[in-house]
């Protein structure tokens, strides 16, 4: 402990900027559910909130069915533009996301408030089982897991919960992606 302090008091008179390290933010991707604003600037009858459909398909006046999963706003403005060219040369097209509705994740087991969570910015497990409300007296943090589909597969990622909110272990703090369920199960009476 005494060595920690004497470390802090260094960094802070050599006056050394203490950082935390975070991850490197992705691009924000379109999925499935996500509410689309586009507009094409002086055409009347061209500005339109879509809903991506469960296979990734959006439809648009002039351009038909176009499929934006993965896409960034800006990619599908990009497309938009190229497929309206015939039409309208020089088109200026906005596209923006009106509601990240496809971003989910759900918390089920022992919260507060077990369910759906929307995630509009980058949310790590601790944080989403903060906003379901918390741990209930009879959950189980040693056994916490994340649950992420691979392909045709599950995979189980364990949530070191107790060392995550005492400081230790910060890294395994998982930063969730759509689709994530969190399950916080009921402890053993024995």
């Amino acid at each position: 402990m005494k060595k920690a302090l004497i470390l802090v008091a260094l960094a802070l008179s050599l006056s050394v900027p203490v950082q935390p390290v975070m991850a490197a933010e992705l691009p924000f991707t379109i999925i499935a559910g996500d509410v689309l604003q586009i507009t094409v600037w002086k055409e009347e009858g061209m500005d339109r909130e879509v809903v991506v459909l469960p296979n990734g398909d959006i439809t648009f006046p002039l351009v038909g069915t176009v499929n934006v999963q993965g896409f960034t706003p800006e990619d599908v403005q990009d497309v938009i533009k190229d497929k309206l060219k015939n039409y309208i040369p020089d088109a200026s097209v906005a596209v923006s996301v009106k509601a990240a509705l496809g971003h989910t994740v759900n918390v089920v087991g022992q919260v507060g408030r077990p369910g759906e969570i929307i995630i509009n910015r980058r949310m790590t497990t601790l944080q989403a089982l903060s906003q379901a409300g918390g741990l209930t007296p009879f959950a189980d943090e040693d056994d916490i897991i994340v649950i992420r589909r691979r392909g045709n597969q599950n995979i189980s990622i364990p949530v070191p919960y107790g060392d995550i909110v005492s400081g230790h272990k910060l890294d395994r703090d998982i930063t969730l992606e759509p689709g994530d369920v969190i399950v916080v199960p009921t402890a053993s009476l024995f």
